[in-house]
């Protein structure tokens, strides 16, 4: 019943988000789902089918390839299975007692994942978080654990959670150093470095949101160790590279960081969420340890049960690993390889068709995925309107993003099926609108 939901509800939609805009979709969910709590059910089957049907024709769905606008990747079927038997099976990862194979699987994966990124590293430690965010935030709050107050430095393409961490955390508001042509600049950071003291975590970019882009990672490393900092890379949406042969160099450099932010429901395929922060050593992780009685007594732990709660800043947390876990033994590194190789050179096709358009202007070549473009000659809001009549006609979903003082488009491309017929097409609505604004 749900499966037939689903597909009706994307049938009804017919493409990649609903058309009519936030207020046609608002009438159309306050229509099912009121009232939210009657006096009397509907029953199971009706409400599954009626609400999971509306869900489905009301979202922007990542699978279709003109869904284009944020790091929102389309699951692979294998993790969505994986993930549904995490849901039936319920288990809490806050005490063994509560999730015996799953703290052990959450163990090996997390230390695969640790040697991944830290390979020559004698004892590194990974932990699964719900993303970006809580990696980010976790990051800054060892740093202050260790050092006191410490004075945060990131370039300005660096992610907003780490200003929203600094100010939760109680810390200065980082100061942001130039990113010449979307990257960290050394030669700023160096300036920075030296005109600040104290303790000080410099935070750089393997994949900015806006660009893709990747900062000089070497340079970076070898700049905290001269100034003696530390340094933590948010590699959340650039990081899978890592399973590629040819692509793996661009995160040449991440081994040097202190800690390292993943989020593998980004190039990783995986559903929401599936993040992980790495450390190159494991007595970093230190600080998070608690004791709570009724999870993790001094008694139990001494008799050999597993200690969970410094796994994490949350208590109760369901077995996200299972699906990554999954997800690792069916591909492999080949397939994961293949997946990520297919995305990157599907951005590079969709560059070359916009910068061979004369109707077109082209950023820069893509890094990663992310290709910004925009209409030639027109304005900021002339690109704005395009933009939002994409989404509200249900046609297309582009981001935004703001670069050399001017608005562009942004496509994320994620889905590694996406076809060259897909590409043209996405081409074509915005030089359809392109000339309807020029008329």
């Amino acid at each position: 019943m749900v499966l037939e939901a689903l597909r009706e509800g994307a049938a009804d939609r017919g493409g990649p988000l609903p058309p009519g805009g936030p207020l046609s979709v608002a009438a159309l969910v306050q229509q099912i789902a009121e009232p939210v709590l009657p006096d009397h059910g509907i029953g199971a089957g009706d409400a599954l089918h009626r609400l999971v049907r509306t869900m489905a024709y009301g979202a922007a769905d990542p699978a279709d390839p003109l869904c284009a606008a944020h790091l929102h990747t389309p699951p692979l079927a294998l993790a969505v299975a994986a993930d549904l038997a995490a849901c039936a099976l319920n288990q809490s990862l806050d005490s063994w007692d509560q999730a015996p194979a799953a703290s052990e699987l959450e163990r090996v994966v997390t230390e695969a994942v640790a040697a991944e990124v830290y390979p020559d590293a004698p004892d590194p430690d990974a932990l699964i978080t719900t993303g970006g965010t809580e990696s980010n935030q976790l990051a800054l709050l060892l740093a202050r654990e260790r050092h006191g107050a410490i004075q945060v430095i990131c370039g300005t393409g660096s992610h907003h959670s780490v200003q929203r961490a600094a100010w939760l955390l109680g810390l200065p508001a980082p100061v942001v150093v130039s990113a010449g042509g979307g990257t960290l600049d050394p030669v700023a950071l160096d300036e920075a470095l030296t005109e600040l003291h104290g303790p000080r975590l410099v935070v750089a970019t393997a994949g900015a949101t806006d660009t893709g882009r990747i900062d000089p990672l070497p340079e970076v490393a070898a700049l905290c160790e001269r100034h003696g900092v530390e340094l933590h890379v948010d590699a959340a949406y650039g990081g899978p590279l890592l399973f590629s042969e040819r692509h793996r160099s661009a995160l040449a450099g991440l081994d040097r960081a202190d800690s390292v932010t993943l989020d593998l429901h980004k190039l990783g395929w995986q559903p929401v969420a599936a993040g992980l922060f790495a450390v190159r050593d494991r007595s970093r992780l230190g600080p998070l340890a608690i004791t709570a009685d009724y999870l993790n007594p001094d008694d139990d732990t001494e008799a050999g049960l597993p200690d969970l709660l410094g796994r994490s800043l949350r208590t109760t947390r369901r077995p996200d690993v299972l699906k990554v876990a999954v997800t690792f033994r069916a591909l492999g590194r080949s397939g994961l390889a293949e997946l990520v190789d297919a995305t990157m050179a599907r951005a590079g096709d969709f560059a070359a068709l916009v910068a061979a358009d004369t109707r077109l202007e082209l950023w820069d070549r893509p890094t990663l995925s992310t290709v910004l473009f925009r209409p030639r000659g027109a304005t900021d809001e002339q690109t704005a309107a395009i933009r939002r009549t994409l989404l509200t006609s249900g046609r297309a979903v582009l981001g935004r993003a703001r670069m050399d003082g001017r608005l562009w488009l942004k496509v994320t491309l994620l889905n590694p099926y996406t076809t060259a017929d897909d590409l043209h097409r996405l081409v074509h609505l915005v030089n359809e609108l392109v000339e309807g604004t020029h008329r």
